[in-house]
């Protein structure tokens, strides 16, 4: 008879550290700027979805055949690029699910993000490693090992359900009951972006009301809205859009981003795919900045106090791009009076677009801007954004127009830009304003 499994106790356990290598930083890519954003900010892994299959239809995808150019340009930046296809299939799609299987093998895609067990063998079958995703809603060890058993599957995306204590369980488990096979075990965790007020997403609400399944990566978020309470004797009716207790804060590790990396964890997913480029840039970098101090700076004199300093200038980055405001998700247990938050966005910042770059001029490095929107002036930052480019920020050092130097770029303008980087025809621009700016010039 085999013997019971032993489970290790948390009582009275002091800080476990497993910190030994650093984490895997994994960005979200919902097209090419994004992708290219992503990487240029240092993104260790991308994901992303083709047009079908994934938990996020809304985002604009990729088609199966850019795959093998995400795999070159992935790979020529030392990154690795993972498909989701991490929704629930059906019969009919099942010739469709093997055709992207075989063609993400064929691209290179390094893995498969999938919790149907229809694309788990697929995987299997064409020699793509599968990651568990967090839509399985694997919390804990019991359920890790029999996959890792049965399966052979290396990397888990742990529920986000999760508390960071049970995350610690879940490692010391492993080391204790996978004997070899526990250093190639991989934990992985949301650490930023949008939560749900369902369980990993299994949530019917967009689907009674729109015929958009959440299941399907086609969810309409109607938990993010103001509900008209009516009753129904007297016809008194109450508008319920205050605190919207259905919509989530974005979750945002930072702050306690050092014990996440003292808990084991070998890949930080950023959410993202539905959002803009920039979000993508600023997200990643910050994340990037924070992963390398901890590992360079912590045996330095004055780590904790160059650390609290560094979490401060973080989140005022991470504060001027999208979000509903922030939460620690469940990595501290499972209560929601703080969760809750509201519905648009919450960032410092807003983009206001500038025009299109008509030209560059690599010799002098000039750019020629069409001006379409807002203006800009010398000393301004401008943001560019294109599929070759990504997402990359400078200031404007010099303007000129017809030839002759000139302070403002106005409205319908064709300006000369001076700039220290190189931008490309076509990139769009933009001007990131404070959006106490934006109202004050609204009034």
């Amino acid at each position: 008879m085999k013997k019971p499994r032993r489970r290790v106790s948390l009582i009275g356990m002091k800080e476990v550290n497993f910190n030994n290598k650093k984490p895997e930083l994994m960005a979200p890519a919902g097209d090419m700027i994004s992708l290219r954003s992503a990487l240029d900010a240092g993104a260790d892994a991308i994901y992303f979805g083709v047009v079908s299959m994934n938990m996020r239809a809304s985002a604009r995808n990729f088609a199966v055949e850019d795959m093998k150019e995400i795999a070159r340009i992935t790979h020529d930046s030392g990154a690795k690029a993972y498909l989701a296809l991490n929704t629930i299939v059906f019969d009919r799609e099942l010739e469709l699910a093997e055709k992207i299987v075989a063609a993400a093998a064929e691209a290179s895609i390094d893995a498969i993000i999938c919790w149907d067990f229809a694309i788990l063998e697929l995987a299997l079958k064409h020699k793509i490693s599968p990651f568990i995703s967090t839509q399985m809603s694997v919390a804990n060890s019991a359920s890790l090992l029999f996959l890792n058993r049965q399966f052979g599957i290396k990397r888990f995306v742990l529920a986000r359900e999760c508390t960071l204590e049970e995350i610690v369980s879940i490692r010391k488990q492993i080391m204790l009951l996978a004997g070899e096979q526990a250093g190639s075990i991989e934990l992985e965790v949301f650490a930023h972006g949008a939560m749900c007020v369902s369980v990993s997403g299994r949530c019917f609400m967009s689907q009674f009301q729109f015929d958009g399944s959440a299941n399907r990566g086609e969810c309409r978020q109607p938990c993010r809205r103001e509900y008209l309470i009516k009753d129904i004797r007297d016809g008194k009716e109450f508008l319920l859009g205050q605190d919207y207790v259905m919509s989530p804060k974005d979750l945002c590790s930072l702050p306690f981003l050092d014990k996440i990396l003292a808990a084991g964890i070998d890949s930080l997913k950023i959410e993202g795919r539905g959002r803009s480029p920039e979000y993508v840039s600023v997200v990643t970098a910050c994340y990037r900045q924070f992963i390398d101090f901890y590992y360079h700076e912590k045996e330095a004199a004055g780590f904790d106090d160059r650390l609290a300093a560094l979490k401060t200038e973080l989140m005022g980055r991470l504060d001027s791009v999208f979000h509903r405001g922030f939460s620690d998700g469940f990595f501290f247990g499972r209560q929601i009076s703080d969760w809750t938050g509201g519905n648009g966005s919450k960032a410092t910042h807003r983009k206001v677009h500038v025009g299109t770059v008509t030209n560059f001029f690599k010799k002098v490095m000039v750019a020629e801007i069409r001006v379409e929107g807002s203006g800009f002036a010398c000393g301004d930052e401008l943001m560019f954004q294109g599929a070759t480019t990504g997402v990359v920020s400078m200031k404007v050092e010099s303007i000129e127009e017809a030839f002759k130097p000139v302070q403002i770029a106005g409205k319908d303008s064709l300006v000369g830009v001076k700039l220290p980087g190189v931008v490309r025809e076509n990139d769009q621009v933009y001007k990131m304003v404070a959006v106490d700016e934006l109202e004050n010039a609204r009034q």
